[in-house]
């Protein structure tokens, strides 16, 4: 069953070092395998618009097609 009360973004682990250090009432990592691998839990009550769509894009962009990612 899923927990209420947080979403989770794929990050890498660079990504997710900086989130949770810069905001660690809003990032925190996946207990376990996941969570090393970048996997980061938003707690939601806790979660800005501008730190939530900024880690989103960071996960879309590390997941997109690179033609859809980087349009030059």
């Amino acid at each position: 069953m899923p927990a209420y009360g947080y979403g989770v973004v794929k990050l890498t682990p660079e990504q997710q070092t900086i989130v949770t250090q810069a905001e660690p009432a809003m990032f925190v990592p996946v207990p376990g395998g996941w969570g090393r691998k970048g996997a980061t839990r938003v707690l939601l009550a806790t979660a800005s618009e501008s730190a939530v769509s900024a880690a989103l894009a960071m996960a879309w962009r590390n997941n997109a097609p690179q033609s859809l990612a980087d349009p030059d």
